[in-house]
């Protein structure tokens, strides 16, 4: 009968080593799970920002085809307040992307003596994205792999 009782203690749960083996190996998958999902997060913001240029450079052209000349800052391609769209707001871009922060990136246009430029830098560098990226009316996207800001000598993204 003895041998009943300790059988029916040691089936009722797990014991702490039991559960502190678990526990540790839990931790352990996370640790080497967490800096990939954090990697695959970035590159993916990292993306996200080119698309975002490509989107301000066919936002500029429309821009360009309706009042003859490049916007000078994103607001400008951005909604408008009111009921029309002009040279002040287009209406040509997400209310998001013309306040300049959109997926972990900081955008800005600004003009030039040929056109415009863009620039998109991480919001938190290595956290948000390691690259930073410039463009302007040429439509060439390039990379700077550090927190200097990329400029039009920096490596062309193919």
């Amino acid at each position: 009968m003895t041998k009943c009782l300790t059988r029916a203690r040691r089936r009722r749960g797990f014991s702490l080593i039991e559960l502190l083996i678990v526990i540790a190996i839990i931790l352990i998958i996370a640790a080497i799970a967490v800096p990939k999902l954090n990697n695959a997060r970035m590159h993916s913001q990292e993306m996200a920002a080119i698309r975002q240029i490509t989107t301000i450079h066919q936002a500029q052209t429309q821009y360009y085809s309706q009042f003859g000349k490049f916007a000078e800052s994103l607001a400008q391609l951005g909604p408008a307040e009111g009921a029309n769209a002009g040279p002040a707001a287009a209406d040509l871009i997400p209310g998001d992307l013309a306040l300049g922060d959109k997926t972990g990136y900081r955008f800005t246009v600004t003009p030039s003596p040929e056109g415009y430029t863009v620039t998109a830098v991480p919001v938190a560098f290595n956290s948000s994205g390691r690259r930073t990226f410039f463009s302007d009316q040429t439509l060439v996207i390039r990379q700077e792999w550090s927190a200097e800001v990329a400029n039009a000598q920096s490596e062309e993204i193919k």
